[in-house]
């Protein structure tokens, strides 16, 4: 039977649950909620989460200042009849009266419906009225002709409608090709850089096991290129990948791996070999490295006596290495398959997800939504779609492997 956690007890594990929720269960609930609205940070429609229409008043109050100078300045033009400086007057009066409503207002507030109502039927008749002035008079020079409808257009949008979408952004994302091309660019750059990762991490680790001479300096030079920060060890391979100067494009051009030394970067073939090549070389050290801790723990016993039975290398690795190292294969091609589907730094530096596109990655696509295009509503949904996709890749590695990473004995 069960026992009941105590009040001591509980708060033993208190501080660890506020940590979890602070650091991983309140950005995921606040990236949900992003996903319900067209949140953008650049357009002040959406620059915020609006339930029901609302109004800038602060704006609204700072344009209809902008209306009444305007008209200061026009109704002063040479060759204006008295009935039109008499409009002008007028429509100041009705502007100045609005104003007085509004001034000293600070932010987005929320109105009641038939408020917004007025301000829409306020903005209509000024607009018609101070429009119909400047076409009944074309042939003067007004100084503010152009720049009063953008001030009038710009008292229209102080009215925010609300950008609450619902689901309508999921809906969006299962039509959104670009996400889906840069779901088959990750899939390919994970797939092919975690199989070849898994096989020189497996010669690295078996290498590594090894009792010889010098293998503590073998295992610290294996460990090099995972200890260099990407962002440098990307910058490393772009001069390298270079079409003009770069000595490994030269080497592949020589060898006719590709046509020119131009074609590494600049085409989407092989802009994705060179993506994938720089990450092999950076984290096969890492996946070799969880594949020798899971080597160290193997009985020796065993090989021993796979020795006497006459079993060769091979017989011994596919049936005594292989099968007792299922469970850190598992580790290790989960944390792997993780990392290199979440890419984005390698990616970013190395090409930035070119040539056209090419080599985007689901990180890098939603990076240029949420932060080229201030686009933090719709970026959320991609974020969200790629979790889906980590959590279900996941869980094929549990099913399929069927490795018990946690003991429960």
């Amino acid at each position: 039977m069960a026992k009941r956690m105590t009040a001591k007890q509980f708060l033993f594990i208190l501080p660890l649950l506020i940590f979890i929720g602070i650091f991983s269960l309140y950005p995921i609930v606040t990236s949900l909620m992003y996903t319900l609205f067209d949140y953008r940070t650049n357009d002040q429609q959406h620059n915020s989460f609006y339930m029901s229409r609302q109004l800038n008043e602060e704006l609204y109050a700072q344009d209809l200042g902008y209306v009444n100078y305007f008209i200061d300045t026009d109704k002063m033009t040479d060759g204006l009849n008295s009935e039109d400086v008499a409009e002008f007057e007028a429509i100041q009066a009705d502007v100045t009266g609005m104003l007085e409503k509004y001034e000293g207002s600070k932010g987005v507030s929320k109105v009641a419906s038939d408020v917004i109502s007025e301000v829409e039927s306020f903005n209509t008749d000024i607009r018609e009225r101070l429009m119909a002035i400047y076409d009944r008079n074309e042939s003067l020079d007004m100084y503010n002709r152009e720049g009063m409808p953008q001030i009038l257009d710009e008292m229209d949008s102080c009215i925010v409608n609300t950008n609450f979408t619902g689901l309508q952004a999921y809906g969006k994302l299962i039509h959104d090709t670009r996400f889906f091309k840069a779901l088959g660019h990750t899939m390919l750059f994970t797939v092919i850089s975690v199989a070849i990762e898994l096989v020189i991490g497996m010669l690295l680790a078996l290498i590594m096991n090894k009792a010889m001479r010098g293998i503590g300096f073998i295992r610290t030079t294996a460990l090099i290129p995972w200890a260099i920060p990407t962002a440098v060890s990307a910058m490393i391979w772009s001069y390298m990948y270079d079409g003009s100067y770069g000595v490994i494009s030269k080497i592949f051009s020589m060898i006719g791996l590709i046509p020119k030394q131009s074609a590494m970067l600049l085409t989407s073939s092989g802009a994705m070999t060179s993506v994938i090549i720089s990450d092999v070389w950076k984290t096969a050290p890492y996946m070799a490295l969880l594949l020798l801790a899971g080597l160290q723990v193997i009985d020796r016993g065993l090989y021993e006596s796979a020795s006497i039975d006459g079993a060769g290398p091979f017989r011994t690795f596919f049936r005594i290495t292989l099968p007792l190292l299922k469970p850190s294969i598992l580790v290790a091609l989960l944390f792997r398959t993780m990392d290199a589907f979440r890419v984005y730094d390698l990616i970013a530096i190395l090409t930035g997800g070119g040539p056209g596109n090419g080599t985007e990655s689901l990180s890098v696509y939603s990076y240029k939504l949420m932060f080229g295009q201030s686009n933090y509503g719709y970026g959320s949904v991609v974020v969200m779609g790629m979790a889906v996709c980590v959590a279900i890749i996941a869980i094929l590695y549990v099913k399929v492997l069927g490795a018990e990473v946690v003991n429960n004995d």
